[in-house]
């Protein structure tokens, strides 16, 4: 072998030497962080997944929180509600003992010419051809009687609320002051009405003939003048059976 040829394998192979004890350098070096790399990587992913497992418990807190404070924002309303209508209740009582009140007095300074009481059947407000009967028989007193008016009082059973029965005795009260402008001209000025609900039971609500004679409207023909009109018999017509209704 040459001295050139031998110089050009030593030469090839200190190169071949150089690259292998050079990659198994680089690979020694690299591997450690290629191994810290993932770690790091799974770290990571971990830390990411627990992030987001806390912020959805979070979520899940915070929606709990709000569905409780809307519900007891709710209970709350629904109180405030409950005490207002329980104070329009009181109100509405209140003014309705005024009013009593001052037609009792003013109904003092006036004597009966003609009575009747008409009934109703249960919770109805609508009169019957005997309850108009009986009104017919009063409103013939009408006509002779100076300086009139006509008290209502409307009742009822004692079944249902007491608001609801106070609007019903209205409704009945109504119904015959309808009957009584329509039919015979009496102006509105000249009734006076008191729904009493289920307040002036006139029999025991024990019984369904009590009850059956609670639902009724008392109807008085009344004078504040002395003269010769002379009361007459109190109507017997309005005590009509309110299973007909």
């Amino acid at each position: 072998m040459t001295r050139t040829s031998l110089a050009i394998f030593l030469a090839v192979s200190m190169a071949a030497t150089v690259g292998c004890t050079s990659k198994n350098y680089v690979k020694q070096q690299t591997t450690p962080l290629i191994n810290k790399t993932n770690e790091l990587d799974d770290m990571t992913a971990k830390n990411s997944k627990d992030i987001k497992d806390v912020d959805a418990r979070a979520q899940a807190g915070i929606q709990a929180v709000n569905a409780k404070t809307a519900d007891v924002e709710q209970k709350a309303q629904a109180a405030g509600q409950s005490a207002a209508s329980a104070q329009q209740m009181a109100d509405a009582a209140n003014g309705r003992v005024g009013v009593l009140t001052n037609t009792v007095a003013n109904l003092d300074n006036y004597r009966p010419v003609a009575e009747t009481s008409v009934k109703f059947g249960f919770n109805r407000d609508n009169l019957t051809p005997k309850s108009k009967e009986a009104l017919d028989q009063l409103a013939g007193s009408i006509s002779g009687t100076k300086g009139y008016i006509i008290a209502l009082e409307g009742s009822t059973d004692s079944v249902g609320s007491a608001e609801y029965n106070y609007d019903l005795s209205q409704r009945r009260a109504n119904a015959v002051i309808q009957y009584l402008a329509s039919k015979y001209n009496v102006p509105a000025h000249k009734i006076y009405v008191i729904g009493l609900g289920k307040d002036k039971p006139v029999e025991t609500n024990k019984t369904s003939a009590g009850r059956a004679d609670n639902r009724r409207v008392d109807v008085r023909l009344m004078t504040n003048t002395v003269g010769d009109t002379t009361p007459t018999t109190p109507a017997t017509t309005g005590q009509n059976n309110p299973s007909s209704m």
